[in-house]
């Protein structure tokens, strides 16, 4: 039994290390990739910057969420984890 307490753990610990990870890579690139768009919009059409950067913050914003939701269901497995509770 504790043997298999330690393989969920351990498996546990692994899925919080791909979601974190994952998510984090995702969201560079994503924002890197809405970063290069907006300097090329700006570079064609000047006078669009203000509605422009309105737009590439607003999504920024909601890019880095959805990383930080990923981050609070990995945190939620690591510290209460409901597999934890179903084998005792």
């Amino acid at each position: 039994m504790a043997q298999f307490l330690a393989l969920v753990q351990a498996y546990t610990a692994l899925g919080i290390g791909i979601i974190i990870g994952l998510g984090a890579i995702g969201a560079c690139i994503g924002i890197g990739i809405m970063g290069s768009k907006f300097l090329e919009a700006a570079g064609r059409q000047p006078e669009l910057i203000p509605q422009l950067q309105k737009f590439m913050f607003l999504l920024a914003g909601l890019i880095d969420a959805a990383f930080l939701i990923g981050v609070g269901i990995a945190m939620f497995f690591g510290f209460a984890n409901p597999l934890l509770s179903v084998i005792k």
